[in-house]
């Protein structure tokens, strides 16, 4: 490899701040609003023109629903889509069969909504803002450095919270990282797409009244009859009727989500194997790839699935859905055992539900695995090793590969943002680094304004 030599240069330093969050999908926007709650300098970057990450590709919101029926995201996140709901740009949250529960959400109003909550908060927002590297000092974080068509500039914090979900910060700041299973496979990401013109009452009936035909996945046909906002996963022996006739379709399950506005759907059934969310050789490649399997997807879900005759393509998603990129190696690594045997965590910070969902990284296949009721997930995984004064929040959390596949979605993410943004403005407050922080402070806050923690430490902590 050739290298250049740069002239040395001083960096100027735009701002000062008390918090910085990197990144303002999920867990960055719950992170900024929780650290600026009580007046704090909070400076949010973000590198796209909108705030909302993959809340605004057509996904709906997984995660707010435990197994049992139980709400176990509450607090910031909740009121985030009361915001939505206000507007009719949110559902009500669903039970679901196999994800336990969604929450349909309108893209284009999650861009407003963040936009508009983060500026009530005092929260400065900075689109258009790369970060580029992060400024560390005898094993403390200090400060970022970040591009922008103002030229290259750092912001100085006393703490930082990376909200990348691809731990950008943490990996620079030379905070031990992993990627993939043992072989380094990762999980392919999937581009979104959207349709209009889809009958989906005729779906939705098909599948109810014509089951054998219309197969779908964990979920049973009575389910369609009594829901007319849905997700469809499955239809497994269309698929294979329409490959046998030339198709090519690189996933072995359709998976259909119902709009909030009539005849739209989403279409999550593109999946690009090899690709490595950090490099942007292998991004274009998933966007290159992942518009030629959109071609014949549409074509499939015309020609073969009920409610699409009339169909046709209205958007693509405006950037890869990346399931798995890096995971930091914090204080604590939780695993897939923590996740199926319900482990409760003495510095639990959030509650999740979503079972093991492992995309194959080699070939078209996702196997799931459900635990039968809730988890915890503790701090200690928020905090990095090796580099003081900064926390991790969303999918980049201190996870092995398995565990990382139930704790990726939105909802504990967005609960993860919340628990990480209150957790540095206390250390802040009490003059004390975040990773000595009493996390007992950080759960009595928590409940205090809404959040569900397990019942143990929601009734210990009522005696702080």
């Amino acid at each position: 490899m050739k290298y250049i030599t740069e002239k040395g240069k001083k960096t100027p330093v735009r701002t000062e701040a008390d918090i910085i969050v990197v990144g303002g999908g999920p867990s960055g926007i719950t992170a900024a609003q929780a650290a600026a709650e009580d007046g704090l300098k909070v400076i949010l970057v973000e590198n796209r023109s909108f705030l909302g990450g993959n809340m605004t590709i057509g996904l709906p919101v997984l995660g707010f629903l435990g197994q049992k029926g139980n709400q176990i995201i509450k607090g910031l996140p909740q009121k985030f889509i009361d915001r939505l709901a206000e507007q009719d740009a949110a559902s009500e949250h669903r039970p679901c069969p196999l994800h336990m529960s969604i929450t349909l959400v309108e893209p284009e109003a999650v861009k407003n909504t963040a936009l508009e909550m983060l500026l009530e908060s005092g929260v400065e927002v900075l689109l258009y803002t790369y970060f580029v590297d992060a400024v560390v000092e005898n094993d403390r974080i200090k400060g970022i450095v970040i591009e922008s068509k103002a030229g290259r500039e750092a912001i100085l914090a006393e703490t930082v919270i990376d909200c990348s979900g691809d731990a950008d910060v943490a990996y620079r700041a030379g905070v031990p990282c992993e990627k993939g299973n043992e072989k380094g496979g990762m999980q392919p990401p999937t581009l979104m797409f959207c349709m209009s013109g889809v009958d989906t009452e005729k779906l939705r009936m098909s599948i109810a009244n014509e089951h054998r035909t219309y197969l779908t996945d964990f979920i049973p046909a009575e389910y369609f009859g009594q829901n007319h906002q849905f997700i469809v996963v499955g239809l497994r022996g269309l698929m294979n009727k329409a490959r046998n006739e030339g198709f090519t379709l690189n996933t072995e399950r359709t998976i259909i989500i119902t709009g909030l506005r009539k005849g739209e759907v989403w279409i999550n059934m593109s999946s690009v194997h090899g690709v490595d969310g950090t490099k942007p050789e292998d991004l274009t490649h998933g966007e290159v790839k992942g518009r030629e399997q959109i071609k014949d997807i549409q074509k499939y879900l015309m020609a073969y699935v009920p409610g699409f005759e009339k169909a046709f393509f209205t958007k693509m998603a405006p950037f890869l859905g990346i399931r798995e990129t890096r995971r930091i190696v914090g204080k604590y690594v939780m695993t897939s055992k923590d996740v199926l045997e319900c482990r409760r965590f003495d510095d639990a910070i959030a509650v999740a539900s979503y079972p093991l969902d492992l995309h194959h990284p080699h070939d078209g296949g996702c196997t799931l695995t459900w635990c039968g009721d809730c988890y915890d997930i503790p701090y200690a995984s928020l905090v990095p090793q090796r580099i003081e004064n900064l926390l991790v929040a969303g999918r980049a959390i201190s996870t092995t590969h398995e565990a990382m596949s139930a704790i990726r979605v939105m909802a504990p993410c967005m609960a993860m943002g919340e628990a990480a943004g209150r957790a540095a403005r206390l250390a802040i407050r009490n003059e004390i680094l975040p990773s000595a922080l009493d996390v007992r402070l950080v759960q009595k806050e928590l409940l205090e304004k809404g959040a569900y923690l397990n019942e143990e430490i929601a009734l210990n902590r009522q005696e702080l």
